[in-house]
């Protein structure tokens, strides 16, 4: 019996009408701005409306859409502190991954990573910008991370990846800042994780999730025209610079004397 004799014949649409959406997101058929309209979505999937508007209310609480009065519903574009958010909740799940993975993964499993390490070294030197390569090159990035999840032997590791979305906002995030990865960048992280010092593994993972940050910040924030703050802070109004003598004294100026009203 499949999983989904399980499952309400509404929720198995929603669900399906979800992955769909989702992957014309991550193909960049509907990019980041993009307008959606439920019901042209509803004649492409061949669904009725009903299912097309849950999978969207469900993309819209996991972030990656958003609603707005008198624009309607859009591909949500982030701002330099989303970014900044999500990278560090994929920090703290994924340096724990590294780390136990380093601890318990087998030979078998070591040697596996080293292998996808290589090949993803390799594809992203030649994979090039067409949207079907990069959907392909950015499935197999995705695949790499979650493996080494799985291979730490923590079943809720990999949930807690799953469910907050982490890498499929990286993926959006790398697409639309158009991000490429040094050389040897992952085959690098591998020989570290496959070593015998799992503190080791865990700092070379965060060092790995932290370096494209700040970059990617910036290229999103100029191509979309966000405002950034400054980096490794939050997006706080900044505090009032004090007057200048000047400013000072022509406000002194401008301030009207007041008339004493004490009789002489």
């Amino acid at each position: 019996m499949s999983h989904t004799d399980h499952v309400p014949f509404g929720a198995s649409l929603s669900h399906e009408a979800y992955l769909q959406i989702r992957e014309k997101i991550l193909r960049g058929q509907i990019p980041m701005g993009g307008v959606l309209s439920r019901r042209q979505l509803a004649e492409e999937l061949g669904m009725s409306f009903l299912p097309v508007t849950e999978a969207m209310q469900r993309l819209e609480s996991e972030g990656l859409v958003e609603s707005r009065p008198r624009v309607g519903t859009r591909v949500r574009i982030p701002t330099p502190n989303d970014i900044r958010e999500r990278y560090i909740i994929r920090e703290a799940l994924e340096t724990q991954s590294a780390r136990l993975f380093c601890e318990r993964a087998s030979q078998l499993e070591r040697r596996g990573l080293t292998d996808m390490a290589i090949r993803l070294d390799e594809e992203a030197a030649r994979v090039s910008p067409d949207p079907s390569a990069q959907y392909a090159f950015q499935s197999f990035h995705l695949q790499f991370h979650m493996q080494i999840a799985h291979w730490a032997g923590s079943s809720l590791l990999c949930e807690m990846l799953e469910k907050n979305q982490l890498l499929v906002f990286n993926w959006l995030f790398d697409i639309n800042a158009e991000s490429s990865m040094p050389a040897g960048w992952h085959t690098e992280l591998a020989e570290v994780l496959v070593g015998k010092n799992p503190d080791a593994a865990a700092l070379a993972m965060g060092n790995h999730i932290r370096s494209g940050m700040s970059e990617i910040q910036e290229a999103i924030a100029r191509r979309f025209s966000i405002s950034l703050p400054p980096i490794g802070r939050l997006g706080r109004e900044p505090a009032p610079h004090p007057p200048t003598p000047a400013k000072r004294r022509a406000v002194k100026k401008a301030t009207p004397v007041k008339k004493s009203t004490k009789r002489k």
